[in-house]
């Protein structure tokens, strides 16, 4: 497949582009051959007409790609060294993925950006999806046996097709286990699994009342208690705390002693603590997905960030540089002051000491989870009386849903008007975003758009909690340049992302579920004592620069709590 042409329909409208603008253009239509054809396509329960671009007669020009006003169409020419059967296509003119990643004991990584295929063939492996070599709408799981002769994948498909393989998928979007799930955590774990989590404190709470990070451990507990012989965790680290994201890579590797388990994550920190090998995704997002060969964990970290991978022969993307900025402790004036704050609900209390909110100063704010860091933002976001003056503040809250059908369009119609809306906007590549259905956008793409909301309003203060969930990495990177040089107050816990958005940072301590103390104070002095307290040291990678969690009780680890420097020594 030297070329791939994709349409995405969602954004197709023939009927508001002049009739079939693409087709009436196209050079080769022109010439009284068929390239662009206009045929039926089943959407639901209702029959629309569509084109259809012939990849083999379709020359390349981008004339249909520059010339559709909705942005609907990619033509992509393929990588020259890939002279190979795809595994599946979800149709005509749709997504195309090649290759798959091997199972392997132990725990196999997938990294690469959103939109390449990681949770598709998570899919296509569990048995969850059947492949069909890009034939649509065929089952070709024992072509795909054969195409696989004499390999690790050949007699694998041939269990999963006899059901003699049993897998455990845990989704990425948990915020949904309230809405097919009731009952206390207790009903779903054991003793063990709600010990080894860390979920005493909430093992009798209603399931409807927990947060992003119990929800997470919750599905990753049920998951791991059901018996499997491969294990499918799809980003277990979102919502979820530094010392929780090490504590629950530590379950995993326990479980994974003599199973088989392969994990999608974008925190690259845990990704190399967690797994034994990765495989890179790349390709085109939403066009189609390439499985790189497997790599040794930080050798195809380092090669994903550098951009090229040595053993495919192939540049995949613009290098990433993790820049080393040294903070300064207060960046401007004092735009606001907040008074001591005290916050009880139910057997939770929350104490927060006075601070100050400087001008064009981001404050990251960090902690473990249930100490209360959501609440304080949403005591903010309310007005609290607190407060020395009345600020404006915009924010974006922690979950995002929406239940709206209309286009992203109409969702951002309120701030589609202001001067930060178009660079936001090409920041955050949200173009292709704002003829979809708000209700079918992914976690990842509606993360965007909300953050997009709330950067493109006109306020004093920009509030976000945990912007960086279900974002990729090159993602949170734009997310961050985005926000650098506002007001902003952050609110996640990925520490790369922190500490490159970050003046200062408001450190929350206490007990989970029982009591939060927070204070705001210096860059490397918060992360520090978070860090102590949660008894794991990050280096920098010599090579990329890129923060790496050293493993515990190595020389690095223990050379660094005796010097005192947890984070980046």
């Amino acid at each position: 497949m030297p070329r791939i042409a994709v349409i995405d329909y969602e954004l197709c409208h023939p009927d508001k582009c002049g009739n079939f603008l693409c087709a009436r253009l196209c050079p080769v239509n022109r010439k009284d051959e068929d390239c662009i054809v206009k045929k039926d396509r089943i959407e639901g329960s209702a029959k629309r007409l569509r084109p259809f671009i012939i990849e083999e007669t379709c020359i390349g020009c981008g004339v249909c790609v520059n010339k559709c006003p909705f942005g609907a169409i990619s033509i992509v020419n393929t990588p020259e060294q890939l002279q190979e059967q795809p595994i599946h296509r979800f149709g005509e003119n749709e997504f195309v993925m090649f290759r798959l990643p091997v199972p392997a004991k132990g725990v196999v990584g997938l990294l690469g950006s959103n939109g390449t295929g990681k949770s598709t063939v998570m899919r296509i492996l569990s048995g969850q999806t059947k492949p069909n070599m890009g034939m649509y709408g065929t089952d070709a799981t024992k072509d795909i046996s054969k195409f696989y002769r004499g390999s690790e994948l050949q007699e694998y498909f041939r269990e999963l097709e006899k059901q003699s393989k049993k897998t455990v998928y845990k989704p990425q979007q948990v915020s949904m286990i309230p809405k097919v799930t009731s009952g206390k955590v207790s009903d779903l774990l054991g003793e063990a699994m709600i010990r080894e989590l860390e979920l005493r404190n909430c093992a009798d709470r209603d399931i409807a009342a927990l947060s992003g990070g119990e929800l997470q451990r919750l599905a990753i507990g049920v998951a791991l208690s059901r018996e499997a012989d491969i294990y499918y965790i799809d980003e277990p680290s979102s919502y979820l705390d530094v010392r929780q994201r090490i504590n629950v890579a530590k379950t995993i590797r326990r479980h994974a002693q003599d199973k088989y388990f392969m994990v999608v994550e974008h925190d690259l920190a845990t990704l190399d603590f967690l797994a034994d090998k990765i495989h890179v995704f790349y390709g085109v997002p939403g066009t189609y997905g390439i499985v790189s060969k497997p790599y040794a964990v930080r050798n195809g970290i380092n090669a994903f960030l550098d951009g090229y991978l040595p053993d495919d022969n192939v540049r995949i993307r613009e290098s990433t540089v993790f820049e080393e900025v040294e903070r300064t402790t207060k960046s401007g004036s004092v735009l606001a002051s907040f008074g001591e704050m005290s916050h009880k609900a139910g057997d939770f209390e929350l104490s927060v000491q006075k601070g100050e909110i400087y001008r064009n100063e981001v404050l990251g704010v960090l902690g473990a989870n249930a100490l209360g860091k959501t609440t304080f933002a949403k005591i903010l976001a309310e007005g609290h009386a607190s407060l020395s003056k009345k600020i404006a503040i915009s924010y974006k809250p922690q979950y995002i849903e929406t239940d709206y059908e209309g286009p992203v369009r109409n969702v951002l119609q309120g701030v589609s008007d202001s001067d930060d809306f178009p660079i936001l906007a090409r920041q955050l590549d949200a173009g292709r975003l704002m003829d979809k259905s708000a209700k079918n956008l992914s976690g990842g793409e509606l993360q965007r758009v909300a953050i997009l909301l709330c950067l493109a309003k006109k306020a004093d203060v920009y509030l976000l909690d945990e912007p960086s969930a279900h974002l990729d990495v090159d993602q949170r990177l734009a997310v961050a340049k985005a926000i650098r040089g506002r007001t902003a107050m952050v609110i996640d816990h990925d520490l790369l992302f922190l500490s490159y958005i970050s003046d200062r940072t408001m450190l929350f301590m206490g007990e989970p579920g029982k009591y939060g103390e927070a204070e705001a104070m210096g860059l490397r002095e918060g992360f520090n004592k978070f860090l102590k307290d949660a008894g794991v040291t990050f280096r920098r990678d010599e090579e990329s620069r890129r923060p790496r969690a050293n493993k515990p009780e190595s020389v690095k680890d223990r050379e660094q709590k005796e010097s005192g420097e947890y984070f980046y020594s």
